[in-house]
């Protein structure tokens, strides 16, 4: 606002007429004009009778003196010739916020060697357009971030369809299972890559596995033949020999020597096809019930000195090959007989549970240590030296026996059982 003698009142009430295209006309504005002897020269209707303007007003510029005539500035020195006068810049105007009775204003004011000019805008329009937003607000957030939140949820549930996809193979991928392969959807382009690496792995893993089984399958194979001969003919020259010679005694230990090379070129040849998956059964109806009571002949026969414990329920029949569950059962009980304690107990229980037959053998023993009991399905595998070191046997048998029992769809377990005793679970499903 430009420094000047003071207006008329039309000339202010023309000025304030202006002020609704710099602040809007739904803002309700107000203006006070105060002369330099304080004065009001105009005040608007609006113009609340409680606002303080005691503290609005800065202090008065001055005026600056008029230069000399231009006669007077030439003729006197130089030194002290009047310079003409630098224009100041008048004050900045304050701005405060008040609350009256009508509500709360914004006052700025500016004060000039003249006049002081007041201005006050209503807030209430304010505060009624940030009460629309915040209603807009409350209104539109929850909706957006339900959306927000819909779509995060379709884009993460479609960019991890291919890690489920991958996580469910990967948790069938099993030594007999090693064909599965993760197919590619049109979806997965994020993932393309990381599925053909794993589709490629286990492309050479099947390669590496198949090899290596056809490798055991075949050198087992291979060998049944030329032991066969060597049995036959071990046992024709064992009759030849004279009775009770060295020649004799020889002979019969070779024998026994082939006959348990045989056995384990035998447990080869069988685990190689269940690794293969391809282990054939033969499948019929089973009486377990009478297997067992048949096998208690032989502990009676082979270890007279322990004592039996039997529980075993009738007609418990499943659908199977009998040769290969007769294994199991002779290898359990052999096992019960092996590791057990002089003067110790067996103990058979046989019972059925829902649509599963249960066949527990177990034998007092020797506690078997913890990282014994972890490995002790594994190939090859004897235990500790101070429980095996008078017991015959190359580590086969529970091997070959739990995968029999997995492929009867059953399985064979080390049961958690209480210091100084073993036990073994066999379990089967029920076949008519």
């Amino acid at each position: 606002m430009r420094a000047g003698r003071p207006r008329s009142r039309d000339r202010w009430q023309s000025y304030e007429g202006f002020l609704p295209s710099a602040f809007g006309t739904n803002t309700a504005i107000a203006m006070l004009v105060i002369d330099a002897d304080g004065n009001v020269l105009y005040r608007s209707e609006e113009w609340a009778a409680d606002l303080d303007t005691k503290n609005l007003w800065t202090s008065r510029p001055q005026l600056q003196p008029f230069p000399p005539p231009h006669s007077e500035r030439q003729t006197a020195p130089f030194s002290e010739r009047s310079q003409p006068p630098r224009d100041r810049p008048p004050p900045p105007p304050r701005f405060v916020t008040q609350r009256t009775a009508t509500g709360t204003w914004r006052v700025g004011a500016v004060t000039t060697p003249f006049t002081q000019v007041a201005i006050a805008v209503s807030l209430k329009a304010i505060a009624q357009e940030m009460v629309v937003i915040r209603n807009i607000f409350l209104i539109s957030i929850p909706g957006v971030l339900l959306l927000v939140a819909g779509g995060a949820w379709g884009i993460a549930g479609s960019s991890l369809h291919s890690i489920r996809r991958l996580t469910k193979v990967i948790g069938n991928v099993t030594a007999s299972g090693l064909e599965q392969r993760v197919p590619i959807g049109a979806t997965d382009v994020e993932f393309v890559e990381l599925i053909q690496v794993f589709n490629q792995m286990l492309s050479r893993l099947e390669h590496s596995f198949k090899q290596a089984s056809r490798f055991s399958a075949d050198a087992a194979h291979e060998l049944k033949t030329p032991l066969a001969i060597l049995q036959g003919e071990l046992e024709r020259t064992l009759q030849q020999a004279e009775p009770g010679s060295e020649v004799q005694q020889g002979l019969s230990n070779l024998l026994d020597e082939v006959r348990r090379l045989t056995g384990i070129v035998r447990k080869l040849l069988l685990l190689s096809l269940a690794d293969a998956g391809q282990m054939a059964l033969y499948r019929v109806g089973v009486d377990l019930s009478g297997l067992l009571i048949e096998m208690l002949e032989d502990i009676e026969l082979l270890a007279p000195h322990l004592e039996v414990k039997t529980e075993i329920a009738d007609s418990l029949r499943v659908q199977g090959d009998r040769d290969l569950l007769v294994q199991v059962l002779q290898n359990l009980i052999s096992n019960a007989i092996k590791y057990n304690l002089p003067d110790g107990w067996i103990r058979i229980d046989a019972r059925r549970q829902g649509a599963t037959v249960l066949i527990t053998i177990s034998n007092c023993s020797k506690e078997i240590p913890t990282g014994d009991r972890d490995r002790i399905f594994d190939r090859f595998h004897r235990g500790d030296p101070a429980r095996t070191r008078k017991v015959e046997g190359i580590g086969l048998g529970l091997s070959l026996a739990r995968e029999i029992a997995r492929s009867h769809a059953g399985d064979l377990t080390l049961d958690p059982t209480l210091s100084g005793q073993t036990a073994f679970t066999l379990t089967l499903p029920v076949g008519l």
